[in-house]
C-alpha cells in the first residue's frame, strides 16, 4: 500500500503531461501483447504446417500439400501454396522462386504490422516527459519571481522536483517499450528467416523429385 500510495503522489505531482504519458504507454501495452501473441502463435502454425507439408513433398504427394495449405492460413502456407501453384506448370525452378517470393513479400508486411509504433511510442513518451519539466520549471520560475527572497531557494527546489517527475515518468515508459519493440524485432526477424529457409527447402525438394530444369 505505500508503494501505491507512493505512486500515486508521484503522478499526481507530475502535472497534467503524465496522462499523455499513461495513454502512450497504455497503446504501447495494448500493441505489444497483440504482436506478441501473434507472432508466437504464427511460428508455432508455421511449425506444424511444415511438419505435416514436409513428408508430403518428400513423397511427391504435392496434391495433399496443396490441400494442407488451403486449409491453413499461415504465414508458409500461403507462401508453399505460391509456389506449388506454379510448380503444377511445369515451369523453372526460378520462375516457382519468384512465385515464393511474391509470397514472401506479402506476408512480411502482416509480421511486421504494427511493431514499429512502439519505437515511435517509446519516443513520444520520452519527449512528453521533457515537454512536462520544461513547462513545470517555467511555471516555477514565474512563482519564485514574486516571492519571498529567503523562500525562493525552498520553494524553487521544491518545484523543480516536482517538474522532473514528467521526465522520470516518460523514461520509465520508454524504456520497457524500446526493449519489447527489440523483442519483437528479433521474432519478426527469426520467423522471416524461418519462412525463407522453408522457401529453399522447398525448391530444393521440388528440384530434385519432379527435375525441374534451372
Amino acid at each position: 500500500m505505500d508503494i501505491y500510495s507512493t505512486f500515486v503522489q508521484f503522478f499526481q505531482s507530475g502535472g497534467v503531461f503524465m496522462y499523455p504519458i499513461v495513454v502512450v504507454l497504455a497503446l504501447g501495452v495494448a500493441i505489444a501483447v497483440e504482436r506478441y501473441i501473434y507472432l508466437t502463435a504464427a511460428r508455432a502454425t508455421n511449425q506444424r504446417v511444415w511438419k505435416q507439408v514436409m513428408p508430403l513433398l518428400l513423397d511427391g504427394k504435392y496434391g495433399q500439400a496443396v490441400a494442407i495449405t488451403e486449409k491453413s492460413k499461415s504465414a508458409l502456407s500461403r507462401i508453399l501454396r505460391y509456389g506449388l501453384d506454379r510448380a503444377d506448370a511445369k515451369t523453372r525452378r526460378d520462375d516457382v522462386e519468384v512465385a515464393m517470393e511474391e509470397g514472401l513479400m506479402e506476408t512480411v508486411p502482416r509480421l511486421e504490422k504494427r511493431t514499429h509504433y512502439l519505437a515511435t511510442f517509446a519516443n513520444i513518451a520520452t519527449l512528453l516527459g521533457l515537454l512536462g519539466t520544461i513547462m513545470g520549471l517555467i511555471q516555477a520560475f514565474t512563482a519564485v519571481a514574486n516571492a519571498n527572497p529567503s523562500e525562493k531557494a525552498d520553494m524553487l527546489s521544491a518545484s523543480i522536483s516536482v517538474a522532473m517527475n514528467t521526465t522520470a515518468f516518460g523514461l520509465m515508459a520508454a524504456i520497457p517499450l524500446l526493449l519489447v519493440y527489440t523483442v519483437l524485432q528479433t521474432k519478426t526477424t527469426e520467423l522471416v528467416d524461418s519462412l525463407e529457409m522453408a522457401s529453399v527447402k522447398f525448391l530444393n525438394i521440388l528440384t530434385e523429385r519432379r527435375g525441374t530444369p534451372a
